[in-house]
């Protein structure tokens, strides 16, 4: 029974919604790093992917006077929706390795410069408008093939005029969306309903994490617990580029 990677999915699902419910960020990204060490990302998108819509959904619903309407309907969904097609339509034609090693290289530029700006104290400049476009359109893209376009979009995102709750709020209903279109089309490709009983069986660890998450949210230091999540990362991005080989 230990040997079934599918219970080291379901600790790495509660590590990775206790980490979101205490940071507000990275639950696909840190299930899915840690998961693809043991499975193919296309075995393990059925199951990730819908537990993110009812997360994220319910927090959307509890923060939704914070959304930035018009940054989320004129600018971020249309270029991301666009994108994740995209995205998703390539995933037939990448092989697992190499979906691992794009995913890997994707984690460690992530995960390597979140610890270099904490390290550094660094401020985030804004980017030119077209920039911001290019990169929320290739965050689409990456969100189609990994369901994790949340890297690229915050850097596309990074120095904007919004403040921390109204960035949250409109990012948690970026992947509401985003990730309920996902699950809409791995219904018509027939992989979402073998996933149900995992997906059934996964549940309570969602609710546990959000649980345990909120109570440690307030008792632990963000900046000290943020490095060791992108620690964690970073060697996990680097683990998924040497297996793709």
């Amino acid at each position: 029974m230990i040997l079934d990677p599918w219970l080291w999915i379901g600790l790495f699902i509660l590590i990775a919604y206790t980490v979101e419910a205490i940071t507000g960020f990275g639950s696909l990204v840190i299930g899915l790093s840690l998961g693809a060490l043991l499975l193919p990302i296309p075995e393990l998108l059925p199951v990730l992917v819908p537990l993110n819509v009812l997360m994220s959904g319910f927090l959307a619903w509890r923060n939704r006077q914070h959304v930035d309407r018009p940054l989320l309907l004129r600018v971020i969904l249309p270029l991301m929706l666009g994108g994740t097609l995209v995205g998703f339509a390539m995933q037939g034609w990448l092989a697992d390795d190499l979906l691992k090693l794009l995913f890997g290289l994707l984690v460690v530029w992530f995960a390597t410069r979140e610890l270099w700006k904490l390290a550094r104290g660094l401020k985030v400049k804004a980017h030119p408008a077209w920039l911001n476009r290019g990169l929320t359109f290739a965050a689409g893209i990456t969100h189609g093939l990994f369901a994790s376009g949340g890297p690229l979009l915050v850097y596309a995102l990074a120095g904007t005029t919004l403040d921390k709750s109204r960035l949250r709020a409109t990012m948690l209903c970026v992947w509401f969306s985003l990730n309920a279109s996902l699950s809409v089309l791995l219904l018509m490709e027939g992989r979402l309903l073998p996933a149900l009983p995992r997906i059934t069986l996964f549940l309570p660890l969602l609710v546990v994490g959000v649980l345990v998450g909120e109570y440690l949210h307030h008792r632990v230091n963000e900046m000290r617990f943020r490095q060791l999540v992108y620690g964690l990362l970073s060697i996990t991005g680097v683990l998924l580029v040497a297996k793709s080989f």
